[in-house]
């Protein structure tokens, strides 16, 4: 490989490649870009086999010259904050955050400034040159615990290959409305809702998103749980709990009606009422370390707020016993 021209990779097919196809051959050669960036670029003819644009299916061959012309960053114009950051973990490769409810991730129309990554520029200035400012994952913006951003590309590629091979443990804590009787699994299709395009909604035309759940505690009409997701799609766990009918306590979109046991002691009723965000916590995090390869696990205690719920839960489950 020669590194002459710092946007062009290039390499000649070793044996152990031969007959591959030219994406798998590609990913293979230059693992430290995503597999996705590499066949944007293939797509967009920055990949050329023995000089030539072909077809990703195409196949190459020992000694075949493969060239890939990387694009130049763009350098985000978003500005960096000095707020208050919850870093639970940092190094060169990695920030791990403790993102607070309410907190939004990326700047946008409505939210320009005060955003995660407004105050992540800050911490690295080197974080504008990549692809969302190396956020990897998204949690939303009333959801509270931990986040992962890459503060370079080869951290970021990795960890985004990890996502996509499974390869990353997510465990989340809820309450829901309704009381479950068991654990399970929910393999629903998830995609944007067809006529409100601010909700997304199970559909048969959706990306494969796959939850698994198990019960934590049971109240009287409500269930803490513990969540794991094999796949990361928008709003996952939110439409999954609601399309089985266990909707989260708080989701002011996919929610539902307010709901109170009977005879609910004043501090529950109190506590639901002003509860207005998903009682939804990122709790746990494991994975191993995209340039070490060590394991790494991180874990976050559930928010006052949650936590207040939870209590007043416990408290008129115990004042309703037999």
């Amino acid at each position: 490989m020669s590194d002459a021209d710092d946007n062009l990779l290039n390499a000649s097919i070793p044996e152990a490649l031969d007959g591959q196809r030219f994406d798998k051959a590609l990913s293979a050669l230059f693992s430290q870009h995503s597999r996705s960036s590499l066949q944007q670029w293939l797509r967009d003819g920055l990949a050329t086999l023995n000089g030539n644009v072909v077809k990703q299916r195409e196949r190459v061959r020992t000694d075949d010259v493969v060239e890939v012309r990387v694009p130049a960053p763009e350098i985000s114009e978003w500005k960096g904050e000095d707020f208050d950051l919850d870093i639970v973990f940092a190094d060169e490769n990695l920030f791990v955050i403790n993102k607070p409810a309410g907190l939004v991730v990326h700047p946008g129309a409505g939210n320009p400034k005060n955003t995660l990554i407004n105050a992540l520029i800050h911490q690295d200035e080197n974080l504008k040159v990549l692809p969302r400012s190396g956020i990897v994952h998204r949690i939303d913006k009333h959801t509270s615990g931990l986040l992962v951003v890459a503060r370079n590309e080869r951290a970021r590629s990795a960890f985004i290959e990890m996502l996509e091979t499974h390869d990353v443990e997510r465990e989340y804590i809820a309450i829901t409305n309704g009381v479950m009787i068991a654990g399970g699994m929910v393999a629903e299709p998830i995609a944007r809702h067809p006529r409100d395009r601010l909700r997304m909604a199970v559909t048969a035309k959706g990306k494969n998103a796959i939850t698994h759940y198990r019960v934590a505690e049971k109240f009287r009409a409500h269930t803490q749980i513990k969540i794991s997701l094999e796949t990361g799609r928008t709003h996952q766990v939110r439409v999954h709990m609601a399309h089985i009918n266990f909707p989260l306590v708080g989701d002011p979109v996919y929610g539902g009606r307010l709901k109170i046991p009977a005879g609910a002691t004043d501090e529950l009723r109190d506590t639901l009422k002003t509860f207005k965000r998903q009682a939804l916590h990122a709790a746990r995090l494991s994975f191993a370390h995209p340039v070490s390869g060590e394991i790494v696990c991180f874990e976050q205690a559930i928010p006052e707020d949650m936590q207040n719920l939870i209590s007043a839960l416990q408290a008129d489950s115990k004042q309703h016993e037999y």
